[in-house]
């Protein structure tokens, strides 16, 4: 569809409208943006803080709630009181208790046992199967807040105070990342244009809000979520509108500043925006496929805050040219930019063959140490030291041994479940004869304690080898626990990455052939989208499960990565990656379709592309990066593996293995088999 063709369409009414009118479009945006404020804005308070590591209907997760039913209590102690007890202070610890025990949502405390040196002493306080956890934890904390003497932690403590941090973290990086963005827009976008990015980035972040805050009453979104759409969200209301506005100023250079300059613009930058956000959006929405809430609740965010950060861009940005027109011309051109990338890519393609191969070696070698990942699962160390909730944690571990926790826990319904306890006494790894509780109802419950941390690797063993105890029986045993819930996590995982990693795959493809017509550049894109997310992977194994740069980073290493982080950084990596990728090839494409030799039509796009695309890996790095200051630390590993993603993918893929694989190619770069390429021109998604 050409110009003048678009004459009477919608999207020409609503361009016009939107150019003509830009200060009348301006207050609407204020309207909605301050609506979506006041509706969206609360939505961080309302997201889920707890679990969602493993399926909601794992074995795990079912033995917790047969117990619950039987019971009417929570298996194991959702808050952990550490009392001091100097000499004579056993008053302390029982003045500790009656408050506990006068608290909403307990429903027992006991006292579970004392430290070594006899300087302090456990009490547990066990919840009600229908408490809410975060109203309790919250009343723990503030019951004690004035007592010295008195440290609060436990499971349900470790959620409140999570969430509080997340609060925290997102107030530092803001306050880090947007002086810093602010200043690098000045510079990059030029004047009154830096204006563009923070319009589009306060309407992406705030509508994604409110989209959130709908999605939140029919599935609960995990408070994760926010980190990644505030930093996601600024990073691509970036790139999106740096490649709209470098695009305006090219056709305010040839048409003045008119409604078909405008029009230009949303017909080739806008259509490669267009695309850019269904590409991320479709590799985020992979993490659907994962029964795991943290991983669909990530899924979900990036692949609305994809959506919307791209109708923000196409809707904001010509109320901004319409305004502002001529002005938001650039004062000096960046011939010099494309110039040198024009150079680079033409010396690169001189021996495309040995710089292809070079590359990928280097990039292999760095992603290696992926290789040799080891999964751990969500411990104590990821809550903060200075938090309360992981002092109590630590004191537990180092003083107690892991007293006022039960490692493995089996809920039998049925007969059996006295022989099976005598049989699970003898495994290896349990340390105590255990004995079968009637809960009533036909229900039972053996606690097992076993040797090592409750999800280590004795603990897991214990746990595979019961439930084949209770298969080979024919009882009807489930088994809980951290251990189980590691367990169920990894089954869970295993079972859905295949299908997640075909979709991902195929949904690519797609998206780009949508885009080309080439069933060759989508094969090639994710190839190298691998090899980018390979070196962010290997590097977050190399700095986080081998220990390194823990001063400067301030996390704890706990010897491993936590499985369903490291999926998200892959996703996140393979997303961005694919993004610019798309801004590449659109202009490339748009080259070769005017009329370029193909080597000449590769050096073109990459001269036009490559400072902004530069330019944009900057941006973004900074604004998802920023989050490598948190404190809890897998949130802090999703932005460093990102921002390392980010930057190999603009400086080393863009920069040397596109042009060198273009070059090398030549024509079959753009190859399709006839009757599919028949079918790409019948659904009429070219610009024309």
């Amino acid at each position: 569809m050409n110009l003048t063709q678009l004459t009477g369409t919608p999207s020409r009414r609503l361009l016009r409208a939107l150019h003509d009118h830009p200060r009348r479009a301006l207050v609407a945006l204020f309207l909605f943006v301050a609506v979506a404020g006041a509706a969206g804005g609360p939505v961080a308070g309302a997201l889920r803080s707890d679990g969602g590591f493993t399926p909601g209907d794992a074995d795990s997760v079912r033995a917790v709630e047969r117990i619950e039913a039987a019971t009417g209590l929570q298996p194991s102690p959702g808050v952990v009181l550490l009392v001091e007890t100097p000499p004579g202070g056993d008053e302390a610890v029982e003045a500790a208790a009656d408050t506990l025990a006068g608290l909403d949502g307990v429903a027992r405390t006991d006292v579970a046992g004392a430290a070594q040196d006899g300087t302090s002493a456990l009490v547990v306080g066990t919840l009600a199967a229908d408490a809410n956890e975060e109203a309790t934890a919250r009343a723990a904390l503030d019951a004690f807040a004035d007592d010295d003497g008195v440290t609060v932690g436990g499971g349900a403590v470790v959620g409140v105070q999570l969430g509080e941090q997340i609060g925290q973290d997102l107030a530092r990086a803001e306050t880090f990342a947007f002086p810093v963005l602010i200043l690098l827009s000045l510079l990059v976008f030029g004047g009154r244009a830096a204006v563009l990015p923070l319009a589009v980035g306060v309407t992406t972040v705030l509508g994604t809000f409110l989209v959130l805050t709908g999605i939140n009453q029919v599935y609960g979104v995990s408070v994760f979520a926010l980190n990644l759409i505030i930093g996601l969200g600024l990073g691509l209301a970036i790139d999106y509108t740096l490649f709209l506005l470098t695009r305006y100023r090219e056709e305010l250079d040839r048409q003045g500043p008119t409604l078909d300059a405008v029009l230009t613009t949303m017909r080739t930058a806008g259509r490669t925006v267009v695309f850019s956000a269904a590409t991320v959006a479709v590799a985020l929405a992979t993490l659907l496929v994962f029964p795991m809430g943290f991983l669909r609740s990530m899924g979900l965010a990036g692949a609305v805050v994809a959506v919307v950060a791209a109708a923000a861009a196409l809707v904001v940005s010509p109320m901004i040219f319409g305004l502002w027109g001529r002005k938001l011309a650039r004062r000096r051109t960046n011939d010099a930019a494309e110039g040198r990338w024009y150079r680079v890519s033409h010396a690169v393609m001189r021996r495309p063959g040995l710089i292809a191969v070079a590359t990928a070696a280097v990039m292999l070698v760095l992603a290696a140490p992926a290789l040799r990942t080891a999964w751990t699962p969500v411990d104590g160390t990821i809550v903060p030291p200075g938090q309360s909730a992981r002092v109590v944690s630590d004191t537990v571990e180092g003083e107690y041994g892991g007293t006022g926790t039960t490692p493995v826990t089996i809920a039998v319904e049925g007969d059996g479940a006295t022989e099976l306890a005598r049989q699970a006494s003898g495994l290896p790894g349990v340390i105590a004869p255990a004995e079968a509780a009637d809960l009533g109802g036909g229900v039972w419950q053996v606690d097992l304690e076993v040797t090592g941390d409750p999800a280590g690797e004795d603990a897991r063993t214990v746990v595979t080898d019961v439930r084949e105890l209770a298969a080979d029986a024919g009882v009807d045993a489930l088994v809980a626990g951290p251990a189980a819930d590691f367990i169920d996590q990894q089954d869970a995982i295993a079972d859905s990455l295949p299908l997640a990693a075909a979709l991902l795959v195929l949904l690519t493809v797609l998206v780009l052939w949508l885009m080309t017509g080439s069933v060759v550049l989508p094969v090639k894109a994710v190839v190298m989208n691998a090899l980018t997310v390979g070196v962010a992977l290997g590097a977050l194994t190399w700095i986080y499960q081998d220990g390194r740069l823990t001063g400067l980073l301030g996390y704890t290493p706990n010897g491993g990565i936590e499985p369903t982080n490291f999926l998200i950084a892959a996703a996140v990596v393979f997303a961005l990656s694919t993004d610019y990728g798309v801004f590449l090839l659109g202009r490339i494409k748009e080259a070769r379709e005017s009329g370029e030799p193909e080597r000449e039509a590769v050096a073109v796009g990459l001269g036009r592309t490559g400072a902004v695309v530069t330019a944009a890996a900057l941006l973004l790095a900074v604004a998802i990066g920023a989050f490598s200051s948190s404190e809890i630390s897998f949130i802090q590993q999703i932005g460093i593996a990102t921002a390392i993603g980010v930057l190999v993918d603009a400086f080393v893929v863009r920069s040397l293995l596109v042009p060198a694989l273009m070059g090398l190619m030549g024509k079959w770069n753009w190859w399709a088999p006839m009757w599919l390429r028949r079918v790409h021109d019948r659904i009429g998604v070219s610009e024309r």
